[in-house]
């Protein structure tokens, strides 16, 4: 007899005596001001519909400054988490925000992302048997030498909702045999900011501060900083892109997880060199602005790859592989592979870009997110508070 897998992954339990609870509490675990962007349409729509209590938590240290767009307006809890091994970062989260569940009793864990935070999130929540939902399910690279695939897979197992931005990923998740009631395929919440801030991004002309042509330059936005501290990676790149800037105007965007790296004395040398223009975008808006005017996009980032996609700009990606097919199959995303010298085809396009048509990337993937959640959160609680 074949054995059909649960609708869910949480044991129900009776809710603790003091609670009396009249909302559904949602903990939104994050890993950084990137993660915080996807998640913050979807706290708006569930602000909008009322009957949640949110809590946000970051696992990185609380920033000097505020937020750079009005959406991310707070966050509750710093976890403060730094630097280390993949098994180091995974564990002292776990610890840190299993803490933070014994503290808030939530009845959901929204978990954004595939980074080691993220796997730790899903794991405390799913070991205290409290339901979890997770943004950006079924992305599947196929390559398990990457740790991220490793967590997403393992986070895609623990989770009771899983959203999907693109029907690839609900194939994946058929396929690893995921029941269909737990998925629920919305688009992509990183979308839905890009299509709000789109039009202010534009008008701010970013590109016009850094003396280059609307279209007429090449984009350069890295954000693995292991890939860039692997012996002579910056010497390929440098010497790739001093090639590429005999043809057109090249900026390269600083970004946290690589900053340390390009500020580096000698890499600041390397590039100034090879006539590549290192500049430090302030904020989410400022970085699409200079997305929007440029030409081509060089990257190493699924977030840049969507985002090029949505905007009908031609990326080039310097990996293997990317979980995000759908820039592939449907979008403007070509793979360079790992190899720098791949980059001389990076040019400006010329010409208007033409967006992608991704079915369900139209801005209201959060507003579905919402609905999920609440036709299946809010009424389970409801339900245990009258047992």
């Amino acid at each position: 007899m074949a054995i059909t897998p649960p609708d869910s992954n949480v044991i129900p339990m009776r809710p603790a005596p003091q609670r009396g609870l009249t909302h559904t509490t949602v903990v939104h675990a994050v890993a950084d001001d990137d993660r915080l962007i996807e998640v913050a349409p979807v706290i708006a729509a569930l602000e909008r519909r009322g009957g949640f209590r949110q809590v946000v938590v970051h696992a990185g240290s609380a920033p000097a400054g505020t937020p750079a767009t009005d959406e991310l307006t707070f966050v509750h809890r710093w976890l403060g988490m730094g630097s280390g091994t993949p098994a180091e970062r995974t564990a002292a989260t776990l610890t840190a925000f299993e803490s933070v569940l014994f503290e808030e009793q939530p009845d959901l864990v929204l978990v954004c992302g595939d980074d080691d935070s993220a796997l730790a999130a899903a794991l405390a929540a799913a070991k205290l048997t409290i339901a979890v939902a997770h943004l950006g399910s079924g992305m599947r690279s196929w390559d398990w030498t990457r740790p991220e695939e490793i967590n997403r897979s393992v986070i895609d197992r623990l989770s009771d909702a899983l959203f999907t931005s693109f029907s690839e990923a609900n194939d994946n998740l058929a396929h690893e045999g995921v029941p269909v009631g737990r998925v629920h395929a919305v688009g992509s919440t990183r979308i839905d900011v890009l299509r709000r801030c789109e039009a202010h991004a534009r008008r701010r002309a970013a590109w016009r501060l850094h003396g280059v042509e609307e279209g007429g330059y090449t984009l350069v936005a890295l954000r693995r900083g292991d890939s860039l501290r692997a012996p002579g990676r910056l010497e390929q790149l440098a010497s790739a892109l001093g090639e590429l800037t005999r043809n057109c105007d090249v900026l390269l965007l600083g970004h946290a997880a690589t900053r340390d790296v390009l500020e580096s004395e000698r890499s600041t040398a390397l590039l100034s060199a090879a006539g590549v223009r290192c500049v430090d975008a302030a904020g989410y808006v400022e970085t699409l602005s200079l997305e929007c005017g440029a030409g081509a996009i060089v990257t190493d980032s699924c977030s840049v790859q969507e985002e090029a996609t949505a905007l009908g700009i031609r990326c080039y990606t310097l990996l293997d592989a990317t979980p995000s097919t759908v820039t592939l199959t449907h979008g403007t995303n070509v793979l360079l592979g790992e190899d720098a010298a791949g980059l001389r085809a990076a040019l400006p396009a010329g010409g208007d870009p033409t967006p992608a048509a991704i079915p369900l990337w139209d801005g209201r993937a959060a507003e579905r997110v919402a609905d999920v959640l609440v036709a299946n959160f809010t009424l389970s609680t409801v339900e245990r508070q009258t047992r």
